[in-house]
């Protein structure tokens, strides 16, 4: 690439930033997709989002615009692309399937997107990055070993991003714990400690007793993304960013949260199936890669958040119990409680500065 081309990239972001408000989606219709741009919306963005049916999607509330396409192909994601201030790459392989054969085009073809718009990539990171050598209290800037496949693909990932930031694309990336909330269908809350649908009887937790737990409510997510956003001007090319959120700190905090909430106050966690997973992992890749995950159960891993409160002044967060009314609602496990709710202030409103509390 030529310096004038270079140069002209970094002229279109800068100007994307400051005038125009678009932005583009990559899996929209997941947890954390989904819950960016509905508050882009309500913040006055315009939305697009790339999906292969878009016809079939049955809530569209995530998105103004539905552009069918595919983000394995680099035209649609190029063309979905132009003329908008931020790609959001939120979406993966379902079920934490083909990773080595996925994850990695995909990341390419935003960036071919970015490079050719001017945008900036938003990426939700995860702590697969990271290995034993970082842990157990981990910063933005901390060596990058990580000790499973996902992990590896993860940090190629992020490699990719910060060389193409030396060309003139920035991305933006914010790394939170487990999610939960409630839209989020496919994660730990859902899919372990409840069951969708279901009245809570039981609360199942994968964690090894007295090991302290990460979680992050998604509007919550949203909110510091976005307000990381809205701040384009003071943020580097290549920026990153570590949440808090619910810090739970014995493992008990969590289920404790359920209980109160369902009115069980004596609701302690049960026995989760590790062992029945084990048995059918070879005949069950998604059994299989969550298998490799364990090890984030077993260990304290917690991420700093002071490079983010040095630079938002608070980092969003909903009360433990407010986030878990709300999830366990959305996912059918308790009634909605219309005047409960409209009685809460906007939980991104809740503005907490880090060790005043926690989960």
């Amino acid at each position: 690439m030529t310096q004038q081309t270079s140069s002209n990239i970094q002229n279109n972001a800068q100007t994307n930033a400051q005038t125009n408000k678009q932005a583009l989606v990559l899996g929209a219709t997941g947890g954390v997709g989904g819950e960016v741009a509905r508050l882009l919306m309500q913040r006055g963005w315009q939305v697009t989002t790339l999906h292969r049916n878009p016809d079939q999607v049955k809530d569209k509330t995530a998105a103004h615009i539905w552009v069918k396409g595919d983000v394995l192909v680099q035209d649609d994601v190029v063309q979905a692309a132009a003329g908008k201030s931020v790609i959001v790459h939120a979406v993966n392989p379902p079920g934490y399937r083909d990773w080595e054969k996925l994850v990695l085009p995909m990341i390419d073809n935003t960036i071919a997107a970015a490079q050719a718009s001017g945008a900036r990539i938003l990426l939700p990171g995860t702590v697969y990055n990271y290995g034993p050598d970082a842990f157990p209290l981990i910063a933005e800037n901390a060596s990058q070993f990580p000790i499973t496949k996902k992990g590896k693909i993860r940090v190629e990932l992020e490699h990719r991003l910060r060389l193409a930031s030396s060309k003139g694309v920035k991305s933006l990336i914010v790394r939170a714990g487990d999610f939960f909330g409630p839209k989020a269908a496919n994660n730990w809350f859902s899919q372990g400690l409840v069951t969708p649908g279901q009245p809570v009887s039981v609360v199942r937790y994968p964690g090894s007793d007295g090991v302290g737990h990460q979680w992050a409510y998604l509007p919550d997510v949203a909110e510091t993304m976005v307000r990381l956003l809205e701040r384009e001007k003071e943020l580097g090319s290549f920026a990153r960013f570590h949440m808090e959120g619910h810090w739970d700190h014995d493992g008990k905090q969590m289920v404790a949260a359920i209980g109160h909430v369902t009115a069980q106050p004596a609701l302690k966690a049960s026995w989760f199936p590790w062992p029945v997973f084990a048995l059918l992992a070879p005949f069950k890749q998604t059994l299989k890669e969550m298998l490799e995950m364990r090890y984030l159960w077993r260990t304290e891993v917690k991420m700093s958040n002071q490079a983010l409160v040095d630079f938002l002044g608070e980092e969003p967060r909903t009360p433990l119990d407010v986030a878990v009314r709300t999830s366990l609602a959305g996912l059918g496990c308790i009634k909605r409680n219309a005047s409960y709710e409209s009685s809460v202030p906007d939980a991104r409103n809740f503005g907490i500065t880090p060790n005043h509390d926690r989960a």
